[in-house]
Formats: C-alpha cells, structure tokens, sequence
C-alpha cells in the first residue's frame, strides 16, 4: 500500500478491494491460526479523526481488525434510544465491535459521570478509558460505578507533566480500590515518560484494562518522536508476551498519531509489525 495513498483514492478505487485482501490476509493466517494471538487487537479510533465515522469502520475493515476503542468525535455520547441504535447500526454493518471509548474526565459530579456509564451501558462498551481526578471522592464516586454497571475505568497515562505520568502514579490511586479501577497503558505515552511499558503491565496485572499501542524513539538530546510500531523502543513481542501471560480480555488498540490525513499506511505497517512479533511469541 503505497504512502501515496489519499481519501479519495481509498473511498472511490480501493474500500473493497483492499478489505477483501485484509480479511483473508490478516484475520487469520494460512493455517488458520489468529495472526494476534487470540488478543482483541483493534483500534483506537482517534487515529482516524480526520475522517468521518462511516469512512472510519470503512478503513478499520481495511485494517482487518474488528475491534475500536471509540474517541468522542466519531461517537458522541447521547441517551436517546434513536442515537443509541443509530450507532450500533453503523458498528454491525462494519462488523466492528465497540469494547471501549475514551478518553474521558471524571470528577465528584456523579450525573454526568452516570450519563457516561449509561451510554457505555447501552453500547455494550466493558471499559471506559478514563482521566478522573486524583482525589477521594472521585475514586469513592467510580468504585460506586464500576460496581454497579460492571463496565471497568482504565485510567490513561498522558507522558510527561501529566498526573498519570508514571507507572507508580497509577498504582497509588488503584491500590485498595474496586477491582474494576485499573489502567489503560499508553505504550508510547511511557516510552515518552522513561517508563517501560512492558514493566506497567506487569506491575498493574488484572488491573489493566486497556491498551494504547503506540511506539516512540528516544532521540539524542532526550527529544522523544512518535514512530511507527517496530522503528521505536518498544518492546512488541515482549509486550504480546506480558499481556498474554495476563490471560488480558480487553482491547488492544493500535493509536497512531502522526499523518493523520493519510495515516492507513501506517498504521498497517504498524499492525505488519504485531504480527511479525506475535510468530516470536511461544
């Protein structure tokens, strides 16, 4: 695929073609074997905002992959039940599964933190990648939530400055807390912050419960540079390996943040690489 490609040559020349190549290409391999190693890869759907929602399944079907974690651009959130059933319609035709959404604010304001957990509800969505704030009430708020609505908070780490910047800043508001307040581990947001991500997910354990896959590379100076998955310093196969001895459930999603008027080549370059590391894994 070249990196030529652009919008309209993908909508007008290539949609069913190339997904018809992706599904017998990439779902499954010659032997009938998942090529990701029974984990739920998918699709943080952020990595498309600059298409629209229909376009976005389109090229998520091109992908091969089934599963997205939904940003609010492409699904906003509502309650009423023909928004609802407009949305899920738009998911089943592409034959994408919604697993999670986010990333999301959360404060002590319980009616609009319900109104999150109702939509999510409604969607069959099972984590909501999060950015509650770190205090008490909050977290006494969400551990009212997750347990009544069964759906998990990750809370996401955003690289440097952030309040989640480290592995260990997690780790101290999750401790002692409902077993359904975890992580959502932002590979390449860690890489940013020194941090190893391969170590976040086996320190975090049960309590992750999503995956941002993205690389960076660590440059002279200490400059950090988004990168595609393979040309940065993440640890793929040792990640696969870290996430299956989890038995992990939840979605991975490849989130790619660079070119994003053309990014489709990328990104499969990105998931060609996952698969090429998933062969290494025993």
């Amino acid at each position: 695929m070249s990196h030529q490609l652009n919008r309209r040559h993908f909508l007008q020349a290539g949609a069913a073609g190339l997904a018809a190549v992706a599904t017998s290409r990439f779902s499954f391999s010659a032997d009938g074997k998942d090529p990701y190693l029974g984990l739920k890869m998918g699709l943080q759907s952020y990595s498309l905002r600059e298409f629209k929602v229909e376009e976005a399944l389109e090229q998520t079907k091109t992908l091969g992959l089934k599963y997205w974690e939904a940003f609010p651009g492409h699904l906003p959130m509502g309650s009423v039940p023909k928004h609802i059933e407009s949305q899920k319609e738009l998911l089943s035709k592409a034959g994408v599964t919604l697993f999670s959404y986010g990333v999301l604010p959360f404060d002590t304001n319980e009616n609009a933190a319900r109104e999150r957990f109702d939509y999510a509800k409604a969607m069959g969505i099972k984590s909501l990648s999060a950015d509650p704030n770190p205090d008490k009430a909050t977290f006494d708020l969400l551990d009212k939530l997750v347990a009544e609505y069964d759906i998990a908070i990750a809370i996401h780490n955003h690289g440097p400055g952030h309040r989640y910047n480290k592995i260990s800043d997690v780790e101290k508001v999750v401790k002692d807390r409902h077993p359904k307040i975890g992580a959502c581990v932002d590979t390449g947001h860690y890489l940013r912050s020194d941090e190893d991500p391969v170590e976040a997910v086996q320190r975090l354990g049960k309590r992750v419960f999503g995956v941002h896959l993205k690389d960076v590379k660590s440059l002279p100076g200490g400059q950090k540079q988004f990168k595609i998955a393979g040309e940065g310093d993440l640890k793929v196969t040792e990640l696969l390996k870290a996430l299956k001895a989890l038995k992990y459930e939840y979605c991975v999603a490849v989130e790619y943040e660079e070119n994003a008027k053309n990014p489709l080549p990328d990104i499969e370059a990105c998931l060609k690489h996952v698969r090429e590391c998933a062969l290494k894994v025993v």
